[in-house]
């Protein structure tokens, strides 16, 4: 299939890695020092986009793509407050989109792990949940896409808490999510339950951005010939 990549930094070249190991071929480039190539015309010698950008220009890029009829698969985090808009406009024009915080199929595999996990959890009140993610200095949103997917799947499952909080000193009813920024650091995420007699933790650590970039080739090759909303968990099959 003929992709275009919306974000050619070090994520982007890491996609055009793995497609083109895949045999796929990479039609359309587009970065900050080349919008002007950002169009429809151009778009549309691609099959797909995979847009991984910044959290500043991820909507208008994917409403860019679908205006154009292009499937996209976005993994751009930081905007999720637009996210509902871009879904409503997918579906009024027919289009096709994939959004996941996270495109590795391990950590789809953990998220899976931390909804088992948190139902588990629902009614041991003496055990207290707090997480911990770790990214590179680069990551420009905090907390991490993928850990406020893990939050809310808690939040889901465990009544008492009713909000995440990004700092320490929160209420009972909150859930602490710890960021740290250090080099190198492709991504840590840790969920920890602990009470006074022990603790349990489940651990989710990416050694490279490879992981990542298969699963979003993984997720184009999906949603190339279909129409609607999707997410990893479709393309998985969980």
């Amino acid at each position: 299939m003929n992709i275009a990549l919306i974000g050619y930094g070090k994520m982007g070249k890491a996609i055009e890695a793995v497609a083109l190991e895949k045999n796929h071929r990479v039609v359309l480039k587009i970065d900050i020092d080349n919008r002007r190539d950002f169009t429809r015309e151009n778009l549309a010698a691609a099959d797909v986009a995979i847009e991984f950008s910044s959290p500043h220009s991820a909507f208008d890029n994917v409403m860019i793509c679908l205006e154009a009829g292009i499937p996209v698969v976005c993994g751009s985090t930081g905007w999720l407050d637009r996210l509902g808009e871009a879904k409503q406009y997918c579906l009024s024009q027919n289009g096709s989109l994939i959004y996941s915080s996270n495109y590795s199929i391990g950590v789809n595999l953990f998220f899976e792990v931390n909804k088992k996990l948190a139902a588990l959890m629902a009614s041991r009140s003496e055990y207290e949940v707090e997480m911990v993610e770790i990214h590179h200095t680069q990551k420009k949103d905090a907390p991490s896409g993928t850990a406020i997917t893990l939050a809310e799947q808690i939040l889901e499952k465990i009544g008492r808490k009713k909000s995440w909080i990004n700092h320490p000193g929160g209420q009972a009813d909150e859930l602490t999510i710890y960021s740290e920024r250090l080099d190198p650091a492709p991504g840590t995420h840790k969920v920890r339950y602990h009470s006074p007699v022990d603790d349990i933790e489940i651990i989710h650590t990416a050694h490279n951005r490879q992981g990542f970039a298969s699963g979003a080739v993984l997720a184009a090759e999906f949603i190339v010939h279909k129409k609607g909303i999707y997410g990893m968990n479709d393309v998985l099959g969980f």
